[in-house]
């Protein structure tokens, strides 16, 4: 019994100092009828240090961590294995920059609608955790591809 107690007690405290990572201004670019991408930004603030590893939402088949820059007085976009969470500093997800790329998307997302996200957060350890929030659809000028 105190085995048990004390394996209890030590996964209680593991999870309990796990980082706190909060988000703020979640919202997914609306799309039109045929669009197969879009991206999802956000604010991002972690506690300690972690890395944000990969994502997921029902609204498409696949997620990717994308970075986009200047090179060449070009904008280039690719995708990166992570992105990192450096402890108490925000992190912006925002078009032209670090963004989830959606891809291979299932259905049209229409502005107001509320999608799902579930973010894989990665601590210095290799432990992983899960973040489930919800993406706003907004509508804006300029198309993301």
């Amino acid at each position: 019994m105190k085995r048990l107690v004390f394996a209890l007690a030590a996964l209680l405290l593991a999870a309990s100092s796990f980082a706190q990572v909060t988000v703020k201004d979640a919202w997914i670019r609306a799309t039109v009828p045929q669009q197969k991408t879009t991206g999802i930004f956000m604010q991002l603030k972690s506690a300690k240090d972690m890395k944000l590893v990969a994502a997921r939402t029902p609204v498409a088949r696949v997620v990717e961590i994308h970075q986009m820059m200047m090179h060449d007085d070009m904008m280039h976009m690719h995708a990166v294995d992570s992105l990192a969470l450096p402890a108490g500093r925000e992190v912006a997800l925002q078009p032209g920059g670090f963004h989830l790329m959606l891809l291979e998307l299932k259905e049209q997302v229409h502005a107001g609608t509320k999608v799902p996200v579930t973010l894989v957060l990665e601590g210095p350890d290799g432990r992983q955790e899960t973040l489930d929030l919800q993406a706003t659809a907004r509508v804006l000028n300029s198309a993301h591809h």
